[in-house]
């Protein structure tokens, strides 16, 4: 079968490698459609702690194809989205009930191969059944439970006045439940017409089209929206000339919320007087733990609304381009179809 590789990082190729077979418990997925996110441009540059050689793509939707012994035989055949990560259950954060900080954690497409491939080996008891739902829909989840993650970390206050920066997947599906998770004003804000657009559409309730070349004039902008601030200021772009932003945007006693993936070696300069000053809190959100049941929800009820967010496709072959559409405000969204 063919897969990405990388044996370094911002090395890879599409490589002919064995076909997998699965162990007891495991089964092989033949790869649907495998979904491209910041953290693959992160994983590129070797950051996020990959293990090589490797094999990305971490949301991913497939066929059972094969299984292995002690599976139940009803899983053949059946269209499944897969928990990437495999926790061990016995390290202090597992008995703690925090596996997103399991310290032996096998992760797909990060620390063990991803559905970068034409086939992929994973857990059946990781597994979720999903034939009801398209597979460009289903590929989704994984961001989803991530978001709703996020959400329970974040513990809204009802009726709290929100801004959102960032107008991507993941600040579309925020917006998305945020809209229906309490809050009393949602403004999403982010450089893209198109992309406020889609926000409008899933229930924001101001939009504000930032503008890159008078980042002053969008600050005032936002200032005037809430003159002693909003009650949380979220970033969902991972760019440090947003966080910067959003100390002066919070009001106080008020939430800053890190949602969007930095470079690992970037630093924000935060003046822990203002902190103290004005019993600010800053909360940060880390993939997922206990979500992706919620997060089918989520998909099945409308509550997520898939249209518009998967805007490019891309063969394995094409892995390169996928990768170069992360960073292209145009692209909403980018998958591969092996």
């Amino acid at each position: 079968m063919r897969a990405v590789v990388y044996d370094r990082p911002e090395h890879f190729t599409v490589a002919d490698v064995p076909v997998p077979e699965p162990g007891p418990g495991e089964v092989r997925l033949k790869v649907l459609v495998a979904g491209v996110c910041g953290t693959d441009a992160h994983l590129h540059v070797g950051e996020f702690g990959p293990t090589y050689p490797l094999t990305p793509g971490h949301e991913f939707v497939g066929e059972v194809v094969a299984l292995g012994d002690g599976v139940d035989a009803d899983l053949l055949g059946r269209r499944v989205v897969v928990n990437n990560c495999a926790t061990c259950g016995h390290c202090v954060e597992c008995r703690r009930g925090r596996p997103v900080f399991c310290r032996n954690v096998a992760a797909q497409g990060v620390n063990a191969p991803g559905g970068f491939a034409e086939q992929v080996l994973t857990d059946a008891d990781r597994c979720f059944v999903v034939d009801d739902l398209e597979p460009e829909v289903a590929v989704l989840t994984e961001p989803v439970a991530c978001v709703v993650h996020g959400l329970d970390v974040l513990d809204l206050v009802p009726g709290s006045d929100v801004l959102l920066f960032g107008a991507g997947p993941t600040g579309l599906i925020l917006t998305s439940l945020l809209a229906r998770s309490g809050a009393g004003r949602l403004v999403v804000a982010a450089p893209t017409a198109a992309k406020l657009e889609l926000a409008s559409a899933r229930g924001a309730d101001v939009v504000v089209q930032l503008d890159r070349a008078d980042p002053e004039g969008s600050q005032a902008q936002l200032r005037a929206l809430a003159p002693d601030g909003f009650d949380v200021v979220i970033d969902a772009t991972g760019a440090l000339a947003v966080l910067g932003t959003t100390i002066g945007l919070v009001r106080d006693a008020g939430t800053v919320f890190v949602y969007g993936m930095a470079a690992e070696a970037a630093e924000w300069p935060v003046s822990p007087y203002e902190i103290f000053r004005r019993e600010l809190t800053i909360k940060g959100s880390f993939a997922q733990q206990f979500a992706f049941d919620r997060a089918l929800s989520a998909l099945r009820n409308g509550r997520v609304d898939p249209v518009g967010i998967i805007t490019e496709r891309f063969s394995l072959d094409e892995y390169g381009d996928a990768l170069a559409a992360v960073a292209d405000s145009s692209v909403v969204k980018a998958v591969i179809v092996p």
